[in-house]
């Protein structure tokens, strides 16, 4: 059961720190304003939040890593 727990988690995860990373590159965003539940929106906008802080740390640990490199 904890295994699962762990696994959905980390799923969600993912999932949070690609919408962050196609609102880097694109600029789009989940209209939060269409969620007529305020803590329901509260709890989404959290969880955006967290995918933003994830997609920071994997560029951040990726930036240092001499397996990738930066192309412009």
């Amino acid at each position: 059961m904890f295994g699962k727990i762990v696994h959905l988690t980390f799923d969600a995860l993912l999932i949070s720190a690609f919408l962050a990373g196609i609102k880097r590159s694109t600029g789009l965003t989940l209209a939060l304003s269409q969620v007529p539940n305020k803590d329901i929106r509260q709890l989404l906008r959290s969880y955006l939040e967290m995918g933003e802080y994830t997609f920071d740390f994997a560029v951040v640990v990726f930036g240092r890593s001499s397996s990738f490199e930066r192309r412009h």
